[in-house]
């Protein structure tokens, strides 16, 4: 029998407490599948986060607020795999900006706009 994937969460305490109440946390002895950023979180503590999801197997999607997505914009330009899938999505009090999303600027580019 094939197990489904998780779906991992970086973002604000609102979005990853929502994502939790909606039943998508794991949590074992060694890890979780989500993290809370605040504002006297690191930047290492985030990007070591989006490595240890971004290379484990049991995780299919890695949800990531866009305003922490700009935080670590060039660790995300140098991620190229298909799976986990990285998606953007916006937070409560930061909306979202597809300008911004390096997903939609690589569809831009393959469709023939311009590259940023």
């Amino acid at each position: 029998m094939e197990v489904g994937k998780l779906v991992a969460v970086i973002g604000d305490e609102d979005t990853v407490t929502g994502f939790l109440l909606a039943g998508v946390g794991q949590r074992t002895a060694d890890s979780t599948n989500f993290l809370v950023v605040k504002q006297d979180t690191k930047l290492d503590q985030v990007e070591a986060a989006f490595h240890n999801f971004s290379s484990r197997d049991d995780i299919g999607i890695i949800l990531i607020n866009q305003h922490v997505a700009n935080d670590i914009r060039h660790v995300l330009k140098d991620y190229n795999a298909t799976i986990p899938t990285v998606l953007e999505i916006p937070s409560k009090d930061h909306p979202y900006d597809p300008e911004q999303d390096y997903i939609m600027q690589r569809v831009n580019m393959y469709l023939g706009g311009e590259g940023r």
